[in-house]
């Protein structure tokens, strides 16, 4: 197993990011870099890690992070541009970023509201994205991507609404060095998080919305959405917003409006 080159990151993505570093192991690279932004650590900090012990997806589930597998990382953003309200869109400019990925080493990938990305026929999940605002000081926030490269190697269990896992490699992609997926990663994520935060935020203004609309698989879906309050809306997702909020047309009749929450789509429209 080759390990991630660090040295050859830094070169590559000269000027791009203010550091950028690869652990062997650590429980969490957002808390990581949670804990490195109190303590002052620079806009554009990148922590990569070769495996996680207790890597977090979205209402703290724990995040398969098999050493040697996937790409396990975290960016510190400081976007003092950009409304602390706004930074919840940070997860469309990620997975935008990671469909790059995948378009490049040739594995056909969609979006899934609000944090997912699907591959494949059977549109199984390959990377997961997890933003993290820290209200403490300036305006920071933490966005980690976990994305699997190589094929998993062991039982992974199935996310919300039965989905089931997947990664690039068993998807057919062209490249599986898992530097050159992280370089390409990190270089699509640059280009689209300047882009967001010159427009302070804004999708619309940005530039992003309509190509998320049009890779976002939820859109035209019957779904199924958990929300934080443990309650569940049932309607048809109907858009995404200039903030990257889902609305719902809801069952029965009326739209609503969802920050956040778990989308099962029910069956394809």
């Amino acid at each position: 197993m080759t390990g991630i080159d660090a040295a050859g990151l830094r070169a590559g993505l000269a000027g791009r990011y203010a550091a950028v570093d690869v652990v062997a192991s650590t429980g969490s690279t957002n808390a990581d870099l949670r804990e490195a932004a109190t303590s002052g650590a620079a806009d554009r900090t990148v922590l990569i890690a070769e495996e996680q012990t207790a890597g977090v997806g979205r209402r703290a589930r724990s995040w398969s992070s098999p050493k040697g597998a996937g790409l396990y990382l975290s960016v510190l953003l400081r976007p003092r541009e950009v409304a602390f309200s706004a930074l919840g869109s940070l997860s469309v400019v990620a997975g935008l970023a990671v469909r790059d990925v995948a378009a490049r080493v040739g594995v056909d990938a969609v979006l899934k509201w609000p944090n997912d990305v699907l591959a494949g026929p059977a549109r199984a999940k390959c990377a997961g994205i997890l933003a993290e605002a820290i209200a403490a000081g300036d305006v920071s926030v933490v966005v980690g991507i976990g994305l699997n490269v190589l094929p998993l190697g062991q039982d992974v269990p199935a996310g919300p609404g039965g989905l089931p896992a997947t990664s690039l490699a068993e998807q057919g992609a062209t490249v599986t060095d898992r530097t050159e997926v992280a370089a390409l990663l990190l270089a699509a994520f640059d280009d689209r998080e300047r882009r967001w935060r010159l427009a302070g935020g804004d999708l619309t203004a940005a530039g992003l919305l309509d190509e998320y609309r049009r890779h976002c698989a939820t859109l035209g879906q019957d779904v199924r959405v958990e929300l934080p309050d443990g309650k569940s809306l049932v309607g048809r997702a109907a858009d995404v917003d200039a903030a990257g909020q889902l609305t719902v047309d809801v069952a029965g009749g009326g739209r609503q409006t969802v920050f956040a929450g778990d989308v099962v789509h029910v069956r394809p429209a």
